[in-house]
């Protein structure tokens, strides 16, 4: 019985598959979104399945929602295999949500020429780069000179964001035995260092050249998992890639809140320039998959429906605007409407994942601009008499070229226009040489009254 309890006690070993490999994903410089907590999902799924060695997350990411960070640091954390999370390749950063995931890593590594932090949330209730109102020197106690970055004011809200995610990044970190002080200050104080001093810190394990140095290095190491340790085994392991597939690979690249405003915008472009242009073509053809596409990203993107109804009122605002006498102010209301809606577009608790201003700004001037002329020249055109077709001919005065002779209940004769005669029917009795009124036409027959006679 006590040798049955020691051999469970005992360290359990990978599971050996057929062929020792281990499985690789990369996320070259991508956001942490729905897509890309779906992919790295995929992967933990499908080398538990396959019975990998462990699971290698090369990482290059800038950060991205918070949402879909947890849910892969989730994903990652009740993995039945080992996560060994690689900040690779050279030139490559683990910031904002990269030290979360890092951290939650079974093994963390960087390559040399790497960084890692700035983990800081951003609550984008105000602009980007603004800063919160500093106290005046009547606020300060008396004799008390403070230092700007001590007399800074937050609101709850901000230090409930603050708090919440030092303490999530702080369990990782003490979960995973690495510098939980230090994980701390690159969530309070944005610190961000080099794969040398996150390696002096505490933040990873180990650096390593490249794959192969790193599943030398990592041969041997025990890890702790949901159910137990486990020693690795992969010094000379076959690595294979797993790739997205080309849907999540358009998922990814829709799911780009930038992108998605501009499909919105092209797609209403799209729509106005086929109403200026007669039947239906490409303009119109294109705005529909714009718009379609467009919404296809928002169903991904964290979307705030409040900041969506402001850019379809924005937009309305300019349609109106060729309608109404508003001396222009609806032009510039739906410019201000649509700045703020694109600001509000993504609801997230981090400034990463935001429509940039340098796009916001032109966007709105430059659809103010354009609808201004453009759908006004539309309801111009609209409303402008027919200049060709039958439709020209309605209204417009002739000359009787012979007497209309009586046949049943109509006065029938010959009329000239445009240097043609025309066979034309009367109610009214004409004689030759007068004038007389179009009223309609029917195949190459006009009806016509004498002028004064009414129709």
């Amino acid at each position: 019985m006590a040798g049955s309890l020691n051999s469970t006690a005992q360290t359990k070993e990978n599971p050996v598959a057929e062929t020792p490999f281990v499985l690789q994903v990369r996320l070259n410089n991508e956001a942490i979104t729905p897509v890309t907590t779906r992919f790295i999902v995929r992967a933990i799924r499908q080398a538990e399945e396959q019975k990998a060695r462990c699971l290698i997350i090369v990482l290059d990411t800038p950060g991205g929602l918070v949402d879909s960070t947890r849910k892969m640091v989730k994903a990652i954390l009740h993995s039945k295999i080992p996560v060994v999370v690689y900040v690779a390749p050279v030139g490559a950063r683990a910031a904002s949500a990269g030290v979360f995931i890092t951290m939650s890593g079974h093994i963390a590594v960087m390559a040399p020429g790497t960084n890692i932090g700035a983990a800081h949330p951003v609550q984008i209730g105000g602009l980007p780069g603004s800063q919160p109102p500093q106290p005046t020197e009547k606020e300060k106690p008396s004799g008390e000179k403070r230092d700007d970055q001590e007399t800074k004011r937050t609101t709850p809200m901000e230090d409930k964001i603050l708090n919440d995610t030092v303490a999530w990044v702080r369990s990782l970190a003490e979960l995973r035995g690495r510098n939980a002080d230090w994980a701390e200050r690159s969530v309070k104080e944005s610190v961000s260092v080099t794969s040398t001093e996150a390696l002096k810190e505490g933040a990873v394990d180990f650096i390593a050249e490249d794959v192969n140095d790193l599943l030398r290095k990592i041969d041997g190491r025990e890890v702790n998992l949901i159910d137990g340790k486990v020693k690795l085994k992969v010094n000379g392991a076959e690595v294979r890639t797993l790739e997205m597939w080309w849907g999540e690979q358009i998922l990814a690249a829709l799911a780009n809140p930038t992108l998605a405003f501009l499909l919105l915008i092209f797609g209403f472009y799209g729509i106005i320039f086929e109403f200026y242009t007669p039947g239906w073509g490409v303009a119109g053809t294109v705005g529909v998959i714009c718009l379609v596409l467009g919404f296809f990203a928002m169903a991904v993107l964290p979307i705030s429906y409040v900041g969506l109804a402001l850019i379809v009122i924005g937009l309305a605002m300019f349609v109106a605007e060729a309608f109404v006498v508003s001396y222009g102010f609806l032009t510039i209301g739906g410019s201000i409407t649509l700045f703020i809606g694109g600001l509000m577009l993504i609801e997230s608790p981090t400034g990463f994942m935001s429509v940039p201003l340098w796009l916001l700004i032109p966007i709105s001037l430059g659809t103010a601009v354009i609808s201004f002329f453009l759908v006004g020249s539309i309801i111009k055109t609209s409303r402008t008499k027919v200049q060709m077709g039958s439709e020209t001919m309605i209204g417009t005065k002739v000359i009787a070229n012979q007497d209309f002779l009586k046949e049943g209940e109509v006065y029938r004769g010959r009329v000239r226009t445009h240097g043609e005669l025309w066979t034309a029917v009367s109610r009214y009795p004409i004689l030759a040489e007068e004038v007389v009124e179009i009223e309609s036409r029917r195949g190459l027959t006009l009806s016509v009254h004498p002028v004064g006679s009414g129709s």
